[in-house]
C-alpha cells in the first residue's frame, strides 16, 4: 500500500526530530532543472505567479536563489517533519516511534511542486512551489506537464512487490500529477464529510486533518489491506457505506461545535 498526502505551505524548520536515517530526494536532476528556471524570477513574477503578498515574494525570491546555490545538509529537513500544514498537525509525526517511521518511509509519499515525489525522510529545504502554479518551463506550461509520467514511474517502481492499493490522501490539485491511468495499482480516493442535520459536506480544514490522522493510523496499524481502511474511526469519524464504493471510501461525522 502506498499513501499519496499533498505537502504544505506552513514550514517548521525549528523543531527537533528524531535520530533517524534520512534519505536524498531521488528526482533531484528534475528538482535542479526547476530551480534554473526560478532562479530568474524577479520578485514581482513570484508575487504575481503564486499571488502572494509582497513580504512572502520577498521570503520565496530569497529561498529560490539560495537553493539555485546549493544549501548545505545540516541546513535541510526530512519532508514529513518540516511540513506542517493541517494534514501534518494530524499525522503528527514528532509523536511517532522510529519502527513506525521505518514503516512509514516505505508506503507514505509526498507529492511535491519542486521535488515531484517525496519520502518522508527525503531531506528538503524551505521552499514554496505548488503543484498547479503555471510555470513555464522547456518542457510545458505547468508543472503538471514538466513533471509528465516521472511521478507516475516513481510510484509504480515503489509499488512493485507491495501489497495493497495507492490511497489517495492528496488533494485534487496535486493527484493530478499522477497519471492515475497508468499506475499499475488501483486507486482508493477517500472523503471525509461533516454531518448538519440530514446534509454532509467536505470542510477543507477537518478533511486535510482527518487526512493526516488516517494516513498515520495506517501507518501506526502496518494497514495493507483495502477492508481494513474501513474501520478508521479516528476523531469521531465512521465508515459510510451508503456513500461509498470500491474506488471512493467516505467517512463522516457529526459536525464539531466550533466553539468547544
Amino acid at each position: 500500500m502506498i499513501i499519496l498526502l499533498s505537502p504544505a505551505k506552513n514550514l517548521n524548520f525549528e523543531a527537533e526530530i528524531p535520530e533517524i536515517p534520512h534519505t536524498e530526494p531521488r528526482l533531484q536532476t528534475d528538482t535542479s532543472e526547476l530551480l534554473k528556471r526560478t532562479k530568474k524570477l524577479s520578485r514581482q513574477d513570484i508575487a504575481s505567479l503564486m499571488k502572494l503578498s509582497a513580504d512572502l515574494s520577498d521570503l520565496n525570491f530569497e529561498r529560490y536563489q539560495a537553493l539555485s546555490k546549493g544549501l548545505p545538509e545540516d541546513e535541510a529537513k526530512p519532508a514529513l517533519y518540516a511540513f506542517n500544514g493541517d494534514v501534518y498537525r494530524g499525522f503528527d509525526a514528532a509523536s511517532m516511534s522510529a519502527k513506525t517511521a521505518e514503516w512509514a518511509q516505505d508506503h507514505v509519499r509526498i507529492l511535491s511542486g519542486l521535488y515531484g515525489l517525496l519520502r518522508p525522510m527525503d531531506l528538503i529545504h524551505p521552499y514554496r512551489l505548488e503543484m498547479g502554479t503555471r510555470l513555464d518551463t522547456k518542457r510545458g506550461a505547468n508543472l503538471y506537464e514538466f513533471w509528465g509520467e516521472k511521478i507516475t514511474t516513481l510510484i509504480n517502481d515503489d509499488m512493485r512487490g507491495a501489497e495493497g492499493p495507492v490511497v489517495n490522501l492528496a488533494s485534487n490539485e496535486y493527484f493530478s500529477s499522477v497519471k492515475k491511468s497508468k499506475l499499475n495499482q488501483s486507486v482508493i480516493d477517500v472523503a471525509f464529510k461533516e454531518e448538519t442535520g440530514e446534509k454532509s459536506k467536505i470542510i477543507s480544514f477537518y478533511a486535510k486533518f482527518a487526512r493526516g490522522l488516517m494516513a498515520r493510523w495506517i501507518c501506526d496499524n502496518r494497514i495493507t489491506d483495502p477492508e481494513d481502511l474501513k474501520t478508521f474511526s479516528e476523531a469521531g469519524y465512521s465508515f459510510a457505506p451508503a456513500v461509498s464504493n470500491s474506488k471512493l471510501l467516505t467517512f463522516t461525522r457529526p459536525r464539531p461545535d466550533p466553539k468547544a
